[in-house]
């Protein structure tokens, strides 16, 4: 059992020991919680709201792709610029 001292600024040092369990690096990211009067960390990730937004999109199949060439990516690109040629505008 490793002994941690709280801080004059309320910080804690993770023991060495503990943080090579679960692989803590520099920057990560926990959750503290409350529980049954302990204190929890939960490893957490935070994923930027335009990345979640693509990932979604991803899911519903609002994709192109995956390409195996260059031309492929380049076919794809010209039929989808065809596609919103043909679309009628609306007026502004």
């Amino acid at each position: 059992m490793a002994l941690v001292t709280v801080k004059n600024k309320f910080q804690v040092v993770i023991p060495q020991q503990v943080r090579a369990q679960i692989a803590v690096s520099i920057g990560d990211l926990f959750e503290a919680t409350v529980e049954r009067g302990k204190i929890t960390f939960t490893p957490k990730s935070v994923v930027d709201c335009g990345i979640g937004d693509s990932l979604a999109d991803f899911k519903e199949g609002n994709s192109f792709g995956p390409f195996s060439t260059h031309r492929e990516l380049i076919d794809s690109l010209r039929a989808e610029s065809k596609k919103l040629k043909r679309t009628p505008r609306k007026a502004k």
